[in-house]
């Protein structure tokens, strides 16, 4: 069975899927449009719906006096994501809870404390999205005029997860036994002191929350550079990348499995789920007609913008925006990324403004368009091919683009018999088929 995952960047993952007519650009700040896409997506039966998150305003740094701020897409204000899963915890039943957090900006502690509370309140649905953050913006916001080096930022996540792992397994099985009559409230022997002291951190715990329903919260990483996937392959649940070529793809999943393996886990422990946008339409004609909608309210100066942040230290305003992608300096942001579109703009012939185009409708993710049973198609020879274990869904807006999703290619992969029809588990871990880590101190 492939795994599905709802991708929540709201208004749009397409930068300008919010000015679409259908598109409601307010579910951005409006929890009751959070809840309605949320129980769509778990009315189709998806494994997951999974938060992006960005602490800070995307283009902030030049409301300093540098020149006028002119944001880079419509994405500037949202509900931060660990508050919201909490409260759609509560109008949801089976569906997974799936928000991102950067460890550069956080202390672990705290997001251990967060994560395991949103695992218990949901019944063992939460999941941690670990990024080491992408956009400079955030620095400013934390003491900083620039992220710490990439590399540097890798090694901190190692620590901080290491960190988190050990402080979720703080309680052992049976630790809060509560009697009244005996007013033994605790085992103190099943409570465990990390007593961790590090490079970048000191932790002396223990959490002060027991252990979750599913053991710790299900780990999602999106880094497919070196270090990101060496993170990944070490500490991952499940993986979201970017993919828009099924060799490339076939090439990431096999080289993600190996290190997994290389780390002493299972492969089949690793779900791999590269971003995908889908256009729908009933014919192949009315699909092409949507494309070329929302294409048509795309402009170029904020398709540039988005690029211009991938560009390391180059001005790519100086070059002609119809010459060919020039070689780009290594990225201190998301290097990942940066090579997906280098590798993309060489293979197909791209020119800057196209590559700018691409990035600015699918975040440089996989796009499709055309009939639900042509998109069923394309997934199904994916997954079957060796390239993905599933799919992370982005909408170019909200709601109709996942309605349409859930309504019309949904029922096509289940009658093909690639995914489910009901829930067969009531966890993240049972959705993804994943074993409940066993608690480090207790082995």
């Amino acid at each position: 069975m492939m795994h599905l995952a709802a991708f929540m960047f709201t208004p749009g993952s397409h930068s300008a899927g919010w000015r679409h007519p259908e598109a409601v650009p307010e579910c951005d700040m409006d929890f009751r449009q959070y809840a309605h896409i949320a129980q769509v997506a778990e009315s189709g039966k998806l494994d997951a719906i999974f938060f992006q998150d960005t602490v800070a305003v995307n283009g902030s740094a030049s409301l300093d006096g540098a020149g006028p701020y002119r944001p880079r897409q419509g994405r500037t204000a949202y509900l931060e994501p660990t508050t919201l899963l909490s409260a759609l915890a509560v109008i949801t039943q089976r569906i997974g809870l799936i928000a991102t957090a950067t460890t550069t900006y956080n202390e672990p502690y705290n997001l251990a404390r967060r994560f395991a509370s949103i695992d218990h309140i949901s019944n063992g649905r939460a999941g941690w999205n670990l990024v080491t953050s992408q956009i400079e913006d955030e620095a400013g916001n934390f003491g900083a005029d620039h992220h710490m080096a990439h590399a540097e930022r890798y090694e901190r996540a190692e620590e901080f997860f290491d960190v988190m792992a050990a402080l979720w397994d703080s309680f052992g099985d049976g630790a809060l036994i509560r009697d009244k009559d005996s007013g033994v409230y605790v085992d103190t022997a099943k409570v465990h002191l990390q007593n961790h002291k590090g490079k970048h951190f000191a932790v002396r715990g223990p959490l002060n929350i027991a252990r979750c329903p599913q053991g710790r919260p299900i780990i999602t990483q999106a880094g497919s550079s070196g270090p990101g996937m060496d993170l990944a392959a070490r500490t991952a649940d499940l993986v979201f990348t970017a993919q828009s070529d099924l060799a490339e793809a076939q090439a990431f999943y096999a080289d993600l499995k190996a290190r997994a393996a290389k780390h002493g886990r299972n492969p089949d422990h690793i779900k791999i789920m590269p971003g995908l946008m889908t256009i729908i339409g009933a014919t192949e004609e009315e699909a092409e007609a949507r494309y070329r909608e929302l294409q048509g309210l795309l402009a170029d100066e904020n398709s540039m913008r988005l690029l211009a942040r991938l560009c390391g230290d180059l001005d790519i305003f100086a070059f002609p925006p119809d010459a060919p992608l020039p070689p780009l300096p290594l990225s201190n942001a998301a290097q990942a990324r940066q090579r997906h579109l280098v590798e993309k703009a060489k293979r197909e012939n791209l020119s800057i403004i196209q590559v700018a185009r691409y990035l600015a409708t699918s975040l440089g993710h996989h796009l499709l368009v055309g009939t639900p049973a042509r998109i069923a198609d394309t997934m199904e020879a994916w997954v079957k091919g060796g390239a993905c274990d599933g799919f992370t869904l982005l909408s170019p807006y909200y709601p109709a683009p996942l309605e349409r999703f859930v309504g019309q290619v949904v029922p096509e992969l289940q009658r093909r018999g690639l995914f489910r029809t009901e829930y067969a588990g009531t966890t993240l871990r049972d959705h993804l088929g994943l074993p409940v880590p066993p608690n480090r101190y207790e082995m």
